[in-house]
């Protein structure tokens, strides 16, 4: 179906349209903390169907489910660790989603064909409105076409949307801008699956241990099955090559001068710029300014028609590890260290 996409500013009437939109089987793009997401009913298989036509997603890739009331979590999920409940407790409302067993009401394909879901409870204000006015969970993956890089304004969301999805609310720029952190749990041990704001460092503070899966920094195999978004398939990604770079500024700067053709720009930090003499642009000074920056800058790439972007390699410490988990998948696992 080819749609006549809006974009809604989020008045009180609109955020009702919005929620009657879904409960009408029909995607909308709604902002939350993280990324902008594509929003449809989580519980009804035809509505969330349409999510992964609109961003052309692959079928096993799971979705993430949006709840307005942290009670909500045991509608949804049954054998919930104690452990769970005290990570709601300290990070919920918020960018942190827990993968949990599921139950019956949340279909297959919500799910990606497993048995368990990934439950979250957005911080945005405008997303709880649309979660409550909409009455029903929302199953809602970045709003992006599949592989390219996360949205985080309702501009980005148009680019891939327009004619794909119902409607757009747009709620401003989201102040975190990479997704949620993913955890699962293994008896008391918390597991991330995929790495976000809420950092390993945040989590030991409600948990004795927390391990990073291997598939945060390594590629994972066609066939693996993965209890989270974001870690099988080449994401994240520009038209243009993204290649991280590892090492100290001058031997980067010495190592682009050398590598530096007509098309090929740098991403580095943001207090370098001001001495950097080649194409480029700044991607933040700090982690949390990085992963708001990341993806508007490499949808920038395709903007200035890069054809390669060498890459100042991030932090892998704290929010920056989320950095370079996007980075690398953005990259293919291209990594040159120096």
């Amino acid at each position: 179906m080819n749609y006549n996409t809006e974009i809604l500013s989020p008045t009180d009437e609109n955020i009702e349209k919005a929620g009657n939109l879904i409960k009408s089987g029909e995607v909308v793009g709604i902002p939350t903390e993280t990324v902008y997401g594509l929003a449809a009913d989580a519980t009804d298989p035809d509505a969330v169907s349409k999510i992964f036509v609109a961003k052309g997603r692959p079928q096993d890739n799971p979705l993430i489910v949006h709840i307005s009331y942290k009670s909500d979590i045991e509608k949804y999920a049954h054998d919930i660790p104690e452990i769970a409940y005290r990570i709601a407790d300290k990070f919920w409302p918020g960018p942190l989603t827990m993968v949990l067993p599921k139950k019956d009401i949340i279909p297959e394909v919500t799910s990606g064909g497993l048995d368990t879901v990934g439950i979250r409870f957005p911080a945005n204000a405008i997303a709880q409105k649309i979660i409550k006015s909409a009455g029903v969970p929302l199953a809602a993956p970045s709003a992006n076409l599949s592989g390219k890089p996360s949205t985080t304004t309702a501009k980005h969301v148009y680019d891939d949307m327009n004619g794909r999805i119902s409607a757009i609310v747009d709620g401003g720029a989201c102040s975190v801008g990479v997704e949620s952190t993913v955890i699962s749990f293994s008896g008391e041990d918390v597991i991330i699956l995929r790495p976000g704001f809420v950092s390993k460092e945040d989590l030991l503070s409600v948990a004795d241990n927390v391990i990073i899966d291997k598939g945060v920094l390594s590629e994972m195999s066609e066939d693996a099955v993965v209890a989270s978004p974001g870690m099988k398939y080449k994401h994240y990604s520009p038209k243009a090559n993204v290649i991280i770079v590892e090492g100290e500024y001058d031997k980067f700067l010495s190592f682009f001068e050398k590598n530096y053709s007509e098309g090929v720009y740098a991403m580095i930090f943001g207090n370098e710029t001001t001495e950097f003499p080649y194409p480029h642009f700044s991607y933040g000074k700090t982690d949390s300014e990085q992963a708001i920056e990341l993806f508007d800058k490499l949808r920038m790439a395709d903007d200035m028609n890069a054809k390669t972007v060498y890459v100042r390699c991030p932090s892998k410490d704290g929010v920056g590890l989320a950095v370079y988990n996007r980075l690398i998948r953005a990259a293919g696992f291209e990594v040159i260290k120096l």
